[in-house]
Order: structure tokens, then C-alpha cells, then sequence
């Protein structure tokens, strides 16, 4: 913690960035992997460890691994669940449920699916890749709520079998997530990459949307990805302590 401190002090944040984000008329956010990772959760890759290193990520994230072996995805995902329950989240979530109060709009959107940002106060968070612990029919796509204990619980309607809530490889992103993500990055007037790789798309393409449409685009993150030169600022970070700090600066 006292050398988490010391770097926050230390950080000197570009007063451009800071008088930009203090005019901006909507500030839109694409948060990943890293800003969860701070809070200990595991990216999905490194999830995969003890009894579950000998998979491939294709055979825990498909549908056609479902369709197969829904027994063996149900297990993985309900200890997927038990981890990210234990995690709580970090300064950098908790600060830009601030800046949502500093800022006239501003629109959130995760890759991320452990629901840390609406357990840090964010409201209408955009999950571009769905939820860990929502359970959808796999026939219909509705989110199901529900009390089975089933080691593979079904949907009560139409009997067929839930899935987790999550967006699997060779899957669409829903038509309404993306056309919500698009148009916010369209209409930004500054755009925050925070602990992202910006290799994922489509969503590593809403940076590049915020451009096109004049928004100035800043990354937060502690290893810089190809794209940072490429942006109006490159903050060399954690979100942790970048944006606490640049919550700090605004609010002052």
C-alpha cells in the first residue's frame, strides 16, 4: 500500500489531459483485463490453473464446448464464479464512479465480466462481453433467474439448457451492445483506454471511432500497447493510481 502511495505522488498527469476532461461534454471508458487484475481477479488465461491447465481455452469458451460437455463448462465457470466473489473492487473502479459525478456524461463500457465496476457504484455500465454470473438460455439468449441447483440447470421455459451470461469465442457481440459502445464513442468528446491490450476487437476499435470523430484519446496503462503513440496522451500506469489522481486534479 505505502508504495502504491508513492507512486500516486510521484504521478505528474499532463494539464491538457486534465483541462480536457474538465470541458468534455461526454468522456467515454473502455476498461480490460488490467483494471480487474488490481483487484486480484485472474484474466482468463490465468484462470486457468490446477485441474484446469490441461484445457484450451476453446474447449471452456465455445458453443460448441457447451453443447458437448455443458457438465464440464458449468464447473468452470462456478469456480471462475467463487474467485471473482472474493475479489472487491480497486481505487480505479471506485474513481470513475467520482468522475461520472465531475463530468456531464460520461459512458462506461467494460470487457471486463466480474461486475466490478457496478459493485463500485457505476451505473448503466455497458459489458461488452457479458456477465459471469447472469445465466442465459442457450435457445432463447434471455437472462434467466432462477434457483436450480442442478449441476446443469435449465431454462423454465422452454427446457433448454443456461448458459453463463459471458460472450464465447465465435460469438456476436449483441446487436444493442455494440450499437450503444459505437455511438458513445461517435459522440465523446474524450475517450480513456484504461487496462487494455486495445487488441481485442471490435472493442479495440472504439478508440479509434473516438478519433475519427475528433475526441481526444488518452491510455492508462502500466505496459503501453501498440497503439499508444498513436493516441493524444499515453499515461504509463495502474489504473489504481492514475485515476484516483486524475479525479484528484479535476476535482481541485
Amino acid at each position: 500500500m505505502g508504495s502504491s502511495r508513492n507512486s500516486q505522488r510521484k504521478l505528474r498527469l499532463d494539464p491538457d489531459l486534465v483541462s480536457a476532461l474538465r470541458d468534455a461534454r461526454h468522456v467515454c471508458v473502455l476498461t480490460g483485463a488490467g483494471i480487474s487484475a488490481e483487484s486480484g481477479v485472474p484474466t482468463f488465461r490465468d484462470a486457468q490453473q490446477g485441474l484446469w491447465a490441461k484445457y484450451d481455452p476453446h474447449q471452456l469458451a465455445t458453443p460448441e464446448a457447451f453443447e458437448e460437455n455443458p457438465e464440464l463448462l458449468w464447473r468452470w465457470y462456478r469456480w471462475r464464479r467463487e474467485l471473482v466473489a472474493e475479489a472487491n473492487p480497486n481505487p480505479g473502479h471506485l474513481a470513475l464512479t467520482q468522475l461520472a459525478e465531475l463530468v456531464p456524461r460520461l459512458t462506461l463500457v467494460t470487457q471486463n465480466v466480474d461486475g466490478l465496476h457496478q459493485r463500485a457504484g457505476s451505473h448503466d455500465v455497458i459489458e461488452f462481453h457479458g456477465n459471469l454470473f447472469d445465466d442465459r438460455c442457450h435457445a432463447e439468449g434471455c437472462v434467466v433467474v432462477h434457483n436450480q441447483q442442478a449441476a446443469v440447470p435449465v431454462c423454465p421455459n422452454c427446457g433448454a439448457n443456461l448458459r453463463p451470461g459471458v460472450v464465447w469465442f465465435g460469438e456476436t457481440i449483441p446487436e444493442n451492445v455494440r450499437n450503444q459502445s459505437f455511438a458513445a464513442a461517435a459522440d465523446c468528446s474524450v475517450f480513456l483506454s484504461v487496462g487494455t491490450s486495445s487488441l481485442v476487437y471490435p472493442a479495440a476499435g472504439l478508440a479509434d471511432i473516438a478519433r475519427e470523430n475528433c475526441a481526444i484519446v488518452a491510455e492508462i496503462n502500466p505496459n503501453p500497447t501498440l497503439h499508444a503513440e498513436t493516441y493524444d496522451f499515453a499515461i504509463v500506469g495502474n489504473a489504481g493510481v492514475v485515476l484516483p489522481k486524475l479525479v484528484e486534479s479535476l476535482a481541485t
